[in-house]
Parts: structure tokens; C-alpha cells; sequence
């Protein structure tokens, strides 16, 4: 007896001794092999990050909690539940998400995929409100065109305010337009197209100027750049999908000529209707702005907090003036940079839509500048103390 039990605790050993080296030999040649191909064949982050970044989070909560129990305190009390492994396995091997049709339709319709995009912070969070970029052939957007603007809109002032606090001859903001020429239908008696909604003088850049108005009068030094960045791409014969390119050359000699510049705004206009633009707030019609963040860079993080909590005060001061914040990855086309990793506090921001007048886009201007005066001081308070 003795001798089989001795025999069988041999064959067992012999066994297990043989498992364990033949997993640390192949975890070698894994290695061996994952080290020894081409660079441009081997699994990066990127390629792991691209792989994931879509899965359902609570597939991660869980992962963790099987690590540690003390997480599941966090869990509500209807709990989370795990996702089926048949959907995630489909998700890992086909990019395709059972439960979001935009998984799919993204990669069999052209231009479908600008929806996967994220909306966040919105009272309206969804495809509808999603913004919208023309883009028209250049030689649309230069056209000549008639455009009017009435005696009050031409002439309209800001409210006078006084003002204790003042960065003095430090310009802080800087304000560019990389589509300058975006204009607006009410503005445009001979034009129906959105997408051909252009102008050399009435267009963005007036809110632009605006915009500067109001925040110089709240103490705030601004710089506004006048580049006529359609004219520009004429004559690099560029597209006009190349207009980031050439803004960019402007805005990167602008931070290296200025380090005062704490923040950076590139004003648009949005393609999307009137429904889809306008808030009434408090009897009056106001333009609605969105933040635009692009993630195709890596240090986007600080954009996004200046964006959310911006969005977050002017919820509290004209509620529903803002659309949210929304993120755009380089996907389907899309820049996803932006200019904003030129600068750790760098916005796009849209400032109503094709249909939206002067008027109601100069009311968005002064309200911005109002909230965003207020989080400026407090924010320099906070670094003085």
C-alpha cells in the first residue's frame, strides 16, 4: 500500500512539475515572440486601449471586486449586474455592441459613425442634438454674398459694468474663429442652404468681438485674432478641411508671443436648425452654446474640467443655455485634436446655429462672459491663497 500511495504522489508531482514548465515555456515564447516581431505587428496599448475602451464598465467593477470584496460596499442595493460573456466575447472579436445599433450601423454607413461621439452633461442627450460641421468646397465658402444686418444689431453696446478687479495690460483669453466666414441664414436674405451659410464680414467673428467686449469690461484682458483662415486656405490652395492646419500655425505663434494667455477659445457655429439651437430664458431667445472637447490627444483631461464645470455654472445662472460638453476622439473623420493641446485650458465652443440672429447670439455672448468672470476671479482667488 505503501508503495502505490508513494507511486502515486510521484506521478502526481511528475504531473504538476510538467504543467508548470510547459506554462512557463510558453509564457517565454509569447514573450519571445511578442519582443522579437516588428514593431508595427506587435500589441500596443493603443491597440489594447482600442479594444476595451468601449466594454461595458461594470465588467471592470466586477474584475476588481473579485480582488478585493470590500468594493461591493459601493454597490447600489439593486446591484449591478454582470454582462453576459457571449456579449462581451462579441464585442471583443467584432467591435459590435448588442445593445447600441451605432456599433453596427457605424461600420456599414458612411457618415453614420460621427455618432459615436459622446454627448455629456445634457439635458437633451441625444443623436438629434449631436452638432453638425458643415463642410462646404472652398470655393462655397468664399462666394460672394449679400448679407444685412440691422441699425440696432450694428450698433448694440454692452451693458456698461464697473469693475474692481482687472488683469490690467495682461491679455488672459485668447479668441480665434477657425471657420470665420460661418455665418447666419436670418443674416443672409438670397440663401436657404445651411451648409452655405458663409460670410467674409457678417458671420462668427462678430460674436467673437462680442464676446471680448463683455469680458474686458469684466476686468478680463482679451486678445481676438482676426485671421481670415478662408482666405488663408485659398492661397496655400488647401481644403476646406484643412482649416485646423492653418489655424493652428496662428495659434501656436500667438501662445509662444503671449504667456499671459491662460485660456483659448475657438468660436463656431453649429449647421443643426433652430429647434436645436434656441433656449427662451426668461421671456428672451438665447443661442445655445456646446463645449467641444477633443480626446485625440493625451492631455485633454484639463479642457474637459474647464469645459463641465463652465457648463455646470451656466446651467445655474440660464438654465438650459447650454447644450453640455461634447467629446469628439478623431473617429469617422473627425479632427479630435482641435489646437487643444496647445494649451491646458482650450475650448471649442458653438455659439448657436444657422438660424440663430445676431441678437440672440450677442445675449449668449454678454451671458457668457458674465459666468465666466465669476469662475475666472474665483479661480485666481483660490491660486492667490
Amino acid at each position: 500500500m505503501k508503495k502505490n500511495s508513494w507511486s502515486k504522489i510521484v506521478q502526481t508531482f511528475s504531473r504538476r512539475s510538467g504543467l508548470y514548465i510547459l506554462f512557463f515555456i510558453s509564457v517565454f515564447l509569447v514573450i519571445s515572440l511578442l519582443t522579437a516581431v516588428q514593431p508595427a505587428y506587435r500589441i500596443s496599448s493603443d491597440v489594447l486601449r482600442n479594444w476595451t475602451k468601449e466594454m461595458d464598465s461594470t465588467i471592470f467593477y466586477h474584475l476588481i471586486t473579485m480582488e478585493n470584496r470590500a468594493y461591493r460596499q459601493s454597490f447600489p442595493e439593486e446591484g449591478i449586474e454582470m454582462p453576459k460573456l457571449s456579449s462581451v466575447l462579441l464585442q471583443l472579436t467584432s467591435n459590435v455592441k448588442p445593445t447600441d445599433p451605432r456599433s453596427l450601423l457605424g461600420n456599414e454607413i458612411p457618415g453614420f459613425a460621427i455618432f459615436d461621439n459622446k454627448l455629456l452633461m445634457a439635458s437633451d442627450n441625444d443623436f438629434t442634438h449631436f452638432p453638425i460641421e458643415s463642410n462646404p468646397p472652398l470655393e462655397e465658402v468664399l462666394r460672394e454674398r449679400e448679407a444685412v444686418l440691422t441699425e440696432e444689431e450694428e450698433t448694440e453696446e454692452t451693458e456698461e459694468i464697473e469693475n474692481e478687479k482687472t488683469t490690467g495690460d495682461r491679455n488672459v483669453v485668447f479668441i480665434y474663429n477657425t471657420h470665420n466666414r460661418e455665418s447666419f441664414l436670418p443674416h443672409l436674405p438670397n440663401e436657404s442652404d445651411p451648409n452655405a451659410a458663409m460670410h467674409g464680414e457678417i458671420n462668427i467673428t462678430k460674436v467673437s468681438d462680442r464676446l471680448s467686449e463683455a469680458l474686458e469690461r469684466k476686468g478680463i484682458g482679451t486678445q481676438v485674432d482676426n485671421t481670415d483662415f478662408g482666405q488663408l486656405l485659398n492661397e496655400r490652395e488647401m481644403e476646406y478641411h484643412q482649416s485646423y492646419e492653418v489655424s493652428r500655425d496662428v495659434v501656436a505663434e500667438a501662445v509662444a508671443g503671449n504667456k499671459e494667455i491662460q485660456y483659448m477659445f475657438d468660436l463656431h457655429r453649429d449647421a443643426l436648425r433652430r429647434d436645436k439651437t434656441t433656449k427662451t430664458i426668461e421671456g428672451e431667445d438665447y443661442a445655445q452654446i456646446l463645449f467641444v472637447i477633443g480626446t485625440g490627444h493625451p492631455n485633454y483631461e484639463q479642457n474637459l474640467k474647464v469645459a463641465t464645470e463652465l457648463h455646470g455654472l451656466i446651467e445655474e445662472a440660464y438654465p438650459g443655455m447650454s447644450r453640455g460638453v461634447f467629446q469628439k476622439d478623431g473617429s469617422g473623420g473627425n479632427n479630435g485634436v482641435y489646437n487643444q493641446d496647445l494649451a491646458d485650458s482650450a475650448l471649442l465652443i458653438e455659439f448657436g446655429g444657422v438660424d440663430n440672429t445676431m441678437e440672440e447670439l450677442y445675449r449668449s455672448a454678454d451671458a457668457l462672459a458674465e459666468v465666466f468672470s465669476s469662475y475666472y476671479w474665483d479661480a485666481e482667488a483660490v491660486q492667490s491663497n
